[in-house]
């Protein structure tokens, strides 16, 4: 076949293939225009999944009718007029290609009235082929109807989902314009049900009903609020709280320079700022808006816009994780950071739970006012005769420590009322960013043992502990392979308990040994580290005195992350005096 130059309806609808994937693709090229033109209210009408109609009605600045035509040619456009606007384009369109490409697979008609014009004009296009201009009645603004998508492609309306699936992918693409532009009200309809309503906010604190309309109710009481500038970079929005994870990417959202995307480098900026935080598989929620200058990147990236690239991606990656990183680690019970009572430095839960003897110092197991045969009778009557617990003060959110429950949780009270912590989920966090900040010193507090510990370890075991030699050594280990089976410790990070390293060592051998496969802290920012504090931890039935139990709150609320343990799970919860009062009917 000799070269040749292709007929303008089939280059069209070339072109349409590129940009309008499905009916969402249509939906989002016609609100950007909207949202181009000014439109401060947006209404969406399809039916049929988006294949049978789509309708965009907006009140913005209107087409003049002598460029209704001019508007349905390629590369048309009064966004751009040089090379020099399109470095600097704010707009969300400025290609002149999502008109032509929607005529020449689909019937097309705009109805527009610009402003300032006494009546309005209209023109239909189907299969590419434009009828002419004509008069019509239509109040400011413009209306811009799609009937029968793909109707002339019958290879591309194969590929056309279901009307239920479709309709998904609409829903999902009005959500995210309507978490672009709060100032825009947003209405979408199928068949007359409405399915989103999210009229324009007035107000900054008017914002979380926006968030609640598109990511539940629950969202603006379980998300951090971020905004930071560094630069000619700018980062705000909402960050939700590693608690309220899910369990599939659904609710990520990001824009930049009022853009919605969907962009790699952005997304794992986030991912990597989690990562202390969030484990098992969860998905974050998001919505995060980063603003730069318009010639620090490229929105003519990608076709449909969804990427972009920026002039120094390394940067924009570093300032998003850890601006993120940052207003993650403010998650504990309290912003200023009391310090640890000095029983700690003496050998308390901060420095692990160790017993008489050993690194980890002294940890007496008080067992309580139980009746023993021999036992002094008035013991009981004396301990129950001593003074209530000290009232917390407002620099203690977590509160005095009243006991423990089941040998798994510290009961204790606050200001408002009852809190309930997870002991070993708290401490493992205390411990973790214990580690971490000493590793980040560069000298991890250390203990020598006065004889070397000798452990029995298989012998793959042992080899590959020694592949991973560097990174005990960095945490304080000093380690010695005595055989194939045989390892010598002489020296231990100061936090473990000495009569519990041989259970703790295996643990960590068998756990890292994982790596090939599914980890539950294949997140973190350090995986030996974590799975080392979440081995040192205080585990389940283990008795602390009140001492030591209020040694541990008071470590949560200086600890950055503290609201939730090296799996993501919650440490602590809190129910108040009304909740408490509603649960046994007082006042009534």
């Amino acid at each position: 076949m000799s070269i040749r130059v292709l007929p303008g309806e089939l280059v069209d609808q070339i072109a349409a293939g590129e940009v309008i994937e499905r009916p969402a693709s249509v939906v989002k090229e016609l609100v950007e225009n909207a949202l181009d033109a000014g439109a401060t209210r947006i209404e969406i009408d399809v039916e049929r999944g988006g294949v049978g109609l789509i309708r965009v009605r907006d009140d913005g600045r209107g087409i003049a009718a002598d460029e209704l035509a001019l508007a349905l040619a390629r590369h048309a456009t009064s966004k751009i007029a040089s090379l020099e606007d399109l470095e600097a384009v704010t707009t969300l369109g400025f290609r002149g290609e999502a008109l032509p490409s929607i005529g020449s697979v689909a019937q097309l008609r705009i109805s527009s009235r610009a402003a300032g014009a006494e009546r309005g004009a209209e023109i239909a296009v189907s299969g590419g082929v434009l009828a002419a201009v004509r008069p019509a009645a239509h109040p400011p603004g413009t209306t811009v109807e799609v009937r029968e998508l793909f109707y002339n492609v019958p290879a591309r309306r194969k590929f056309v989902k279901s009307d239920a699936t479709e309709l998904g992918h609409i829903a999902r693409l009005v959500e995210r314009l309507a978490l672009s532009r709060f100032d825009v009200g947003l209405r979408l309809r199928h068949g007359g049900r409405v399915l989103l309503d999210a009229p324009a906010v007035t107000g900054a604190d008017q914002e979380h009903l926006r968030l609640s309309a598109v990511l539940g109710a629950d969202f603006p009481a379980a998300a951090v609020a971020i905004r930071h500038a560094a630069g000619p970079l700018m980062l705000s929005g909402w960050a939700g709280l590693p608690t309220r994870s899910r369990a599939q990417p659904d609710q990520q959202f990001w824009f930049v320079n009022g853009r919605a995307l969907r962009d790699k480098l952005l997304m794992n900026a986030v991912r990597l700022a989690y990562r202390d935080v969030l484990y098992h598989g969860r998905h974050a929620a998001y919505a995060l808006y980063l603003t730069l200058e318009p010639k620090l990147v490229d929105v003519n990236a990608h076709p449909q816009k969804l990427e972009v690239r920026f002039r120094d991606s390394r940067q924009v990656h570093d300032y998003v994780m850890r601006t993120v990183e940052r207003a993650l680690a403010g998650t504990r019970p309290s912003a200023s950071a009391a310090a640890a009572a000095a029983l700690l430095d003496a050998g308390g839960v901060a420095a692990g739970p160790g017993a008489a003897a050993g690194p980890g110092g002294a940890m007496p197991r008080e067992q309580g006012a139980l009746y023993l045969p021999g036992r002094d009778p008035w013991h009981l009557a004396a301990a129950l005769a001593e003074p209530p617990p000290p009232e917390p003060t407002a620099d203690e959110p977590l509160g005095v420590a009243l006991g423990q429950l089941h040998g798994v949780y510290i009961l204790a009270q606050n200001r408002d009322g009852l809190v309930l912590v997870d002991m070993h989920a708290a401490h493992e966090r205390v411990l973790y960013e214990k580690l971490k900040a000493e590793r980040g010193t560069g000298v991890p507090a250390s203990q020598q043992l006065l004889e070397p510990l000798v452990i029995e370890l298989r012998e793959h075991e042992l080899a590959g502990l020694l592949e991973r030699r560097a990174e005990w050594e960095q945490a304080g280990f000093e380690l010695e392979a005595l055989s194939p089976t045989r390892l010598a410790l002489r020296s231990v990070p100061a936090i473990l308990d000495a009569r519990e390293l041989p259970r703790i060592v295996g643990d960590l051998v068998h756990e890292l040994a994982l790596e090939a496969g599914g980890h539950h802290l294949d997140g973190a920012a350090d995986r030996f580290l974590g799975t080392l504090a979440c081995r040192s931890a205080i585990h389940a039935h283990r008795r602390l005195t009140l001492p030591e139990m209020n040694a541990l709150l008071r470590q949560m609320e200086a600890t950055d992350r503290a609201n939730q343990c090296n799996h993501g799970r919650p440490t602590w919860t809190r129910l108040s005096l009304q909740q408490l009062d509603q649960l046994f009917l007082r006042g009534r």
